[in-house]
């Protein structure tokens, strides 16, 4: 038997009988994480319990491929929650990961390659949306490591994107694919985040500003922010709200553009915006049910698409941010009890974390464990450990 199965075995006897932090030590495959000061290293359990599901979560990336078969845009945002992962409690183990995905995947590949349609190379695509997702990717890994190429990478990217603004119809906004036949929320608010983010790290920069306000404003101003504070999925060819679905993740990302917005311009009104979405998010008939965020295809009838299983993570990946910017208490409490039931309801035999925070299943549409939830979940997990 080898020493990874049985560290896994280990580990899922720990998960089994309750256990929250490691109570048996066995050598490392890999380099231990040393965790820097200005970490909360003092919540063991939290920490503890966000290593276990990284583990997991890293044991379904395939390091041929390089990404984690076989969901392209899933991969990216998998891949930045590893970083996230490794921002917030310091361990540095899985940087090979996202270099080797760097290396090897950012040149042309033909369609069925890594998604379905071709790969145009340095991670773009048709799918405006799935390229942006890449864009926040490299941002993070510039983050942990201060690498340039990923920085530049990213600047590639928010070019590429930034190619699909078009202020004739609708008066703005970046088109959903390279067919230009819809404007959505969720390629606005990557869109908005993004250049934001590429502002506040390139010394002197005033064209990512100009272009994440002008965005903000148009995004704003679309009306795919109903009268409730709730975040529709996008327009109609008329240009007005077309009333579809309010999943968390479009929710979250305009949470997250905002916040990344304020960061640059310290512009209170911005921060009103975005506490009017959160406050949205969790009121009445909003996107919560028990306490629990849930997505509307957690429904005990339904079963959601590899997409929307990954949602909620990127929902609470923002949240996450707007705690740790606001220090807003009810905030946290929301990501506490997040956290809490995950952990107590939501977890199978082996450690996998699933697609139902609250842990309802049933015969015909059970509660999916897999890489794609484990993801997801694991974005809160990080957002319980403190002190960023």
């Amino acid at each position: 038997m080898s020493l990874q199965t049985i560290r896994t075995r280990v580990q899922a006897l720990l998960i089994a009988a309750g256990l929250t932090a490691m109570a048996v030590t066995l050598p490392s495959t890999a380099t231990e994480p040393t965790y820097p000061s200005n970490s909360h290293t003092g919540d063991l359990t939290a920490v503890a319990r966000a290593r276990m599901a990284a583990d997991v979560l890293m044991s379904s990336y395939d390091p041929n491929k390089a990404w984690f078969p076989s969901n392209w845009w899933n991969s990216a945002v998998a891949l930045q929650t590893i970083g996230d992962y490794m921002q917030r409690t310091g361990d540095r183990r899985y940087l090979s990961q996202l270099d080797n995905t760097f290396k090897k995947n950012k040149g042309v590949f033909p369609a069925g390659v890594l998604q379905g349609e071709p790969s145009l190379g340095n991670f773009t695509s048709q799918s405006i949306d799935d390229t942006e997702w890449w864009g926040l990717t490299w941002v993070e890994a510039y983050d942990l490591t201060r690498n340039p190429k990923y920085l530049a990478m990213a600047v590639i990217i928010a070019n590429y994107v930034y190619g699909y603004w078009d202020t004739s119809t609708c008066g703005g906004g970046v088109w959903w694919s390279a067919a230009r036949t819809y404007k959505n929320a969720v390629t606005n608010g990557l869109f908005i985040r993004l250049t934001a983010e590429l502002h506040n790290r390139i010394p002197d920069d005033k064209q990512w500003l100009a272009r994440s306000r002008t965005a903000w404003a148009w995004f704003q101003r679309s009306g795919m922010i109903n009268a409730d504070g709730l975040v529709n999925d996008g327009l109609t060819n008329a240009c007005t709200n077309n009333g579809q679905t309010v999943w968390t993740y479009n929710q979250g990302l305009a949470i997250g553009a905002g916040l990344e917005l304020w960061r640059a311009t310290r512009d209170p009104q911005i921060l009103v915006a975005v506490r009017r979405l959160a406050d949205s998010a969790i009121g009445p008939n909003a996107l919560v049910i028990d306490g629990v965020l849930t997505e509307t295809c957690d429904a005990l009838d339904k079963t959601c698409s590899d997409d929307g299983e990954q949602f909620k993570g990127i929902f609470m990946r923002y949240w996450t941010d707007l705690v740790d910017t606001t220090h807003d208490r009810r905030y946290a409490a929301f990501l506490d009890i997040q956290a809490q039931s995950i952990w107590k309801n939501d977890r199978d035999a082996v450690g996998r974390l699933g697609t139902r925070w609250a842990g309802a299943t049933n015969d015909d549409h059970p509660n999916v464990f897999d890489w794609r939830t484990q993801a997801s979940a694991l974005s809160v997990l990080i957002g319980d450990v403190r002190g960023r």
